[in-house]
């Protein structure tokens, strides 16, 4: 087999795995661009909870109310 020939071979074969790996990885950008998205929907929906709460997220009634041990 000539020298070119094999050269030619290489280059291919190397070629190949790039456009695998770039396939692979593009796979995994698509995966967490989506979970990205699905985290954001819960931080805007925490957020939302939050701001609905009585004194803007404190759990307690009010600050005068004595607590249960008095």
């Amino acid at each position: 087999m000539p020298v070119d020939e094999e050269r030619l071979i290489d280059l291919e074969t190397k070629l190949a795995h790039q456009e695998h790996l770039l396939n692979e990885l593009d796979d995994a950008l698509t995966s967490q661009q989506a979970q990205i998205s699905q985290l954001e929907l819960l931080c805007k929906s925490l957020v939302d909870r939050i701001k609905t709460l009585p004194d803007g997220g404190s759990a307690g009634g009010t600050e005068d109310e004595r607590p249960p041990h008095y």
